[in-house]
């Protein structure tokens, strides 16, 4: 689905639109997950505050200006694709800059408490949010990695979701991604932190045997 700029938020960051995709995997290898998870990705497209600037550019008064904007608009729409905050167990961020901007310009977005702290409160986590960023043309994939929005170390909600939009980023954009879950992969059975064997490369040999 598609929105446009209409209200004053949008339009003071220069917001073109935004994409939500959303999915679910009702079978896998034959049979149905025991927890069949809804997996979504919002994706919104602003103009490049940064175009045209120095490499040395301070870029933390955009960062305070547009990333809390982005956080809530992404957020809100991510918890109604899946249902509510509460339903929602991995999330991940990502951001692909324009060809005419740098790599720097996407992780300004995204790598700051205005917005990683921000999606972190509306989607109710704790942990640390993974996360992917790139420079690319127009209708470039990027794979965005989640986990366990409380326990990262997780395995079974390590998942990845891929989320595109195909008219961006124009060269002077960027796309500002937030992804979640709610719930694991399709049959996860790889164990966990908490189970693993202690294997170093000394006791390889000993582990194995």
């Amino acid at each position: 689905m598609q929105e446009t700029a209409t209200d004053s938020p949008a339009e003071r960051i220069a917001l073109r639109k935004l994409v939500t995709y959303r999915d679910v995997v009702v079978t896998e290898a034959g049979a149905r997950p025991a927890l069949p998870a809804r997996r979504a990705s919002v994706a919104a497209v602003v103009r490049n505050p940064w175009i045209g600037t120095e490499p040395c550019t301070d870029l933390s008064e955009e960062q305070g200006r547009v990333a809390p904007v982005l956080a809530e608009l992404l957020t809100d729409r991510l918890i109604a694709a899946l249902g509510g905050a509460d339903r929602i167990e991995a999330f991940g961020k990502a951001a692909i800059v324009g060809t005419a901007g740098e790599i720097e310009h996407a992780g300004a977005l995204i790598h700051t408490p205005f917005f990683g702290n921000l999606v972190r409160e509306f989607l109710q986590g704790e942990s640390i949010i993974c996360f992917a960023d790139a420079r690319a043309e127009a209708g470039e994939d990027l794979v965005v990695p989640l986990w366990h929005k409380n326990h990262a170390a997780t395995r079974s909600h390590y998942q990845t979701i891929s989320a595109r939009v195909p008219d961006a980023p124009r060269a002077d954009e960027i796309v500002v991604i937030a992804a979640a879950s709610t719930g694991p992969r399709p049959h996860p059975r790889i164990g966990d932190r908490t189970t693993d064997l202690a294997v170093t490369k000394e006791n390889l040999e000993e582990v194995l045997s």
